[in-house]
């Protein structure tokens, strides 16, 4: 089975560092993705587009727009990406260059880091990012639920408020990015309600092999979860995806299947995305 991974990371970020180094165990690096990519078939990885200054850190408030991937001067072939978005630069000069790195074949969506920046998916100041994904049939991907940031705001990245923007612009396929865990249940409705509304299951769990088994075997650790599952009752609108380097890919892969349905596998792992990211077909062989 080929398998895409929907939502990763390939940044030059410090936390993910730190994460790699001390909680995953893993190789966040250029050779580190290749081969873990290459001893779990996954085909494609989708990453997402996030750069932060020295002194700020992640999420930093002079970030550009847009933001790309800078982990390494040389990019995987099978790795490509979504521009990320930093609110406070959105003005005229920044929309100009947005547009401009859309158009890019490497280019396959658009990330909007709702909780780490204090807006929500709806208000005004997202709205010339919208029309530029219509413009050139790019999803868009909002990060919801917890922030990997004890600086994020949690109101802005509760899966409800994802309900008006899909509501707004019904000609735009949307990716809520973690099914916005903690609260899935929450949205799990907002997936159900809405037709161009979809969730990644990226970032349920950052650790090791064994962190991840501690936690799938746990008798209540995933019970909202598979509730929120159940209740969308629709797994073509899933997405796998690692949050890489959160946790090494194949343990992952491992989990995602156990939690399910096997006649569902090859949407979650690979026709969903190719459905709501139409550029990475010319990625894929």
């Amino acid at each position: 089975m080929k398998i895409i991974d929907a939502h990763m990371h390939f940044s030059n970020i410090e936390s993910f560092k730190h994460t790699a180094t001390n909680l995953s165990k893993l190789d966040y690096s250029y050779e580190g993705i290749i081969k873990e990519y290459r001893e779990s078939g996954v085909v494609l990885g989708i990453a997402m587009g996030l750069t932060e200054k020295e002194v700020e850190g992640f999420p930093d408030p002079l970030a550009p727009t847009p933001m790309g991937i800078d982990l390494d001067t040389v990019i995987p072939e099978n790795i490509v990406y979504c521009a990320g978005i930093n609110p406070y630069h959105l003005g005229e000069k920044e929309l100009i260059q947005l547009e401009e790195t859309v158009q890019r074949p490497e280019v396959v969506g658009i990330k909007i880091y709702l909780g780490y920046y204090p807006y929500y998916a709806y208000d005004e100041v997202y709205q010339p990012v919208y029309k530029l994904a219509a413009r050139y049939g790019l999803p868009v991907v909002f990060h919801t639920g917890d922030t990997y940031s004890e600086r994020g705001l949690l109101k802005y990245s509760h899966p409800l408020t994802l309900d008006e923007v899909a509501v707004m612009h019904r000609d735009i396929n949307f990716m809520m990015a973690h099914f916005g865990d903690p609260w899935t249940l929450d949205g799990a409705e907002v997936v159900y309600k809405n037709r161009n509304m979809y969730a990644d299951l990226s970032g349920l769990v950052v650790g090791t092999r064994e962190d991840i088994t501690r936690y799938k075997d746990s008798p209540r650790f995933f019970n909202h979860l598979r509730h929120a599952l159940t209740f969308t009752d629709n797994y073509e609108k899933f997405l796998f995806g690692t949050d890489w380097p959160l946790v090494p890919v194949q343990p992952y892969i491992d989990f995602i299947k156990d939690i399910i349905p096997e006649e569902y596998h090859e949407d979650v792992f690979y026709n969903t995305a190719v459905k709501i990211f139409p550029k990475i077909k010319a990625f894929l062989k």
